[in-house]
């Protein structure tokens, strides 16, 4: 078949198809006598393989290399397995204060699933599992500012250059007092991946700070987010002056719907793809 007949069967664009073909050897065409490109069933067949690894969260790459290997052996799931063994071995680690294996554990989970599926299965459930052991006596203070150190670089880290691009520009920032800015890292990371370009002005922001970046660079949304109890209930007339000039959402433990509702903000869904899904929507309707 050509490439636009392949295409229509597996819904997949003929300039995506030729990538994958060019970058990763996935398909193997045949030369008609005119000089055709001509694809077969099994081309179909690694297609819809390379699709199905996809979904299942692994890497452009790794999913290209998974969907050929299938051709040399029975075929066989991609290795999610691999995911709760990496959030092991990433929880060992910060609990030895071991940067180098850390580290390495992370760039293996990067170079195989994307890195939506890192965040989800990995980081975020880590994170939580030493809050919960330090709050029950299992570890130690220092263990919990350890890993929240090296995460939040390695996360910065992948943030870079989020701020370009031609989407929506998103104000992210702790308010006063809020010294925890990772669950705000993690949001902007789902918001880039949503199309977004972010501003991050990060921990303990003074609303007057916030209202000058609001001068600066006419952000589309501003979102403050807070885990410390009370905080954005102390700002709440501040919150709700800054919402009289751009939208504004608040998220995290501290953030309720009383709050949202006297500020008149957007409450933020705790699960960051949704919330980037909210903001997407409420910024669609207000324009």
């Amino acid at each position: 078949m050509r490439i636009g007949e392949l295409s229509r069967r597996v819904g997949v664009s003929p300039e995506l198809l030729r990538a994958w073909e060019q970058r990763y050897g996935l398909l193997h065409p045949t030369r008609s006598s005119g000089g055709f490109r001509l694809y077969s069933a099994a081309d179909e067949l690694l297609v819809r393989r390379m699709q199905h690894n996809l979904s299942h969260g692994l890497s452009t790459a790794e999913a290209a290399r998974v969907a050929l290997e299938a051709d040399r052996e029975p075929q066989r799931s991609p290795p999610m397995e691999h995911l709760a063994a990496s959030a092991e071995s990433l929880h060992l680690a910060l609990e030895r204060y071991d940067e180098q294996a850390a580290n390495a554990v992370l760039d293996r989970a990067l170079s195989t699933f994307t890195t939506g599926t890192v965040l989800a299965e990995i980081v975020t459930p880590v994170l939580q599992s030493v809050g919960a052991r330090r709050a029950g006596g299992e570890l130690t203070i220092a263990h919990e500012y350890f890993a929240s150190s090296l995460l939040r670089g390695r996360l910065l880290g992948m943030a870079r250059g989020w701020g370009r691009g031609h989407g929506p520009l998103a104000l992210l920032a702790c308010p006063p007092g809020e010294w925890h800015d990772l669950p705000l890292v993690l949001l902007g990371i789902a918001l880039r991946a949503a199309g977004w370009r972010i501003v991050f002005l990060g921990s303990d922001t003074p609303i007057s700070t916030i209202e000058r970046a609001v001068e600066d660079v006419s952000p589309a949304t501003v979102v403050l987010a807070a885990t410390m109890p009370g905080l954005l209930r102390a700002i709440v007339p501040e919150l709700a002056a800054l919402a009289a000039r751009v939208p504004v959402a608040v998220g995290g433990p501290a953030a309720d719907a009383a709050i949202a509702d006297r500020a008149g903000a957007l409450l933020l869904d705790a699960d960051r793809d949704v919330a980037a899904a909210g903001l997407a929507g409420r910024i669609a309707r207000l324009g």
